[in-house]
């Protein structure tokens, strides 16, 4: 499951990237300085695990992760292959969602592709590309489908249809995910995989000045993306890297106070990204380690059992759970068998984000 970082030449995507992870992207002020898609594994930050590790003092604690991918900036025209378009394309539709970069500061010393700061106006950029890519795949689609429905196949007819409305949806400067599509439609839609349908997150790249609370960019910004149910962050990608580059959690914590802030900007990246793809955790603990569990939300525990070995999840026989907020209070596993709290859990249990679980199989 991967986040991948677009935006706009030089708005700050790959300071940002490096803010993120220990893998440092080149970070220069020319257009392109990415060209391959730069790639980290990053922890997700969830003070559950370390509650849970600080009650039960395991040898071992395990975090759970998300891959963030840095993609090379758009431009106009990448659609048609303009700035190596094609391939940057490509590099966002092998990912599962978006994180798209806006830069919402001023700084005559940084380079503008576009030789001015408008966020609103890089936002319809990038996404006038998308939408043209996903348009031409969904022109294919509905063409393939027109042409066996002349053989009388109804459904064909109908797919032929369904196709040609999100062509019309798209053509007209709207984004995939922001058509209605019933639930028996969401597979033959999906198999296109447009880049428009993607769940994605707006950050703010703002500088130092603006935090916490954002600019006259960031205004515009959220004025133009309100009616896309999508979460907007402020970020200062400058301040990150400098946070990334301190070498102890004291000195951090000392940084962050001085800022302000009670936590690093990337932390509650992550945390959006984790959410985004529509992940959750559960916790398995005991005295050999503490480890958090990344499964899709909705999972029941026989698939969840089945992230940890597949031996777990064809042998199921039933789930031990705790929920974390009786863990938290009551201090132990033993604790909360005594009360009474700890529930068993069958094949068709959906897991709740937080569970801490124990599984019984037998193969």
């Amino acid at each position: 499951m991967q986040c991948g970082i677009v935006g706009l030449p030089n708005v700050g995507k790959s300071t940002l990237f490096n803010a993120l992870s220990s893998v440092k992207a080149q970070a220069a002020n020319f257009p392109f300085c990415t060209i391959e898609p730069n790639s980290s594994i990053v922890t997700v930050p969830d003070v559950r695990l370390d509650v849970l590790a600080d009650l039960v003092k395991p040898q071992k604690v395990l975090p759970t992760t998300v891959e963030i991918v840095d993609i090379a900036g758009l431009v106009k025209g990448a659609s048609e292959g303009e700035g190596l378009g094609n391939k940057f394309l490509g590099n966002i539709r092998t990912t599962n969602a978006i994180v798209h970069v806006v830069r919402c500061f001023e700084d005559d010393n940084i380079t503008h592709v576009d030789g001015s700061v408008d966020p609103v106006r890089d936002k319809e950029v990038i996404d006038t590309e998308l939408q043209l890519s996903d348009l031409a795949a969904a022109e294919k689609a509905q063409d393939k489908w027109h042409k066996a429905g002349k053989s009388g196949d109804k459904e064909a007819k109908r797919v032929a249809e369904l196709m040609g409305n999100l062509v019309q949806h798209l053509g007209s400067g709207n984004s995939a995910r922001s058509l209605e599509i019933d639930d028996q439609d969401l597979h033959l839609v999906n198999e296109l995989n447009l880049l428009t349908r993607k769940p994605v997150i707006y950050v703010c790249n703002v500088d130092e000045g603006s935090l916490p609370d954002g600019n006259q960019h960031v205004e515009r910004l959220k004025e133009a993306v309100k009616g896309e149910n999508a979460e907007v962050l402020l970020v200062c990608a400058g301040i990150e890297a400098d946070i990334a580059e301190l070498e102890t959690l004291e000195e951090r914590l000392e940084f962050l106070n001085d800022m302000g802030l009670n936590e690093p900007g990337v932390n509650k990246l992550i945390q959006s990204c984790y959410s985004l793809l529509d992940l959750i955790t559960y916790f398995t603990a005991g005295e050999k380690e503490v480890r958090a569990w990344t499964i899709r939300r909705g999972m029941k525990a026989p698939q969840a059992a089945g992230v940890i070995h597949t031996d777990f999840e064809r042998g199921f026989i039933r789930a031990e759970v705790i929920g974390y907020d009786d863990f938290q209070t009551l201090g132990s596993e033993q604790a909360v068998k005594e009360a009474g709290k700890m529930r068993v859990e069958g094949k068709e249990y959906v897991v709740i984000d937080g569970d801490v679980m124990h599984f019984r199989f037998n193969v």
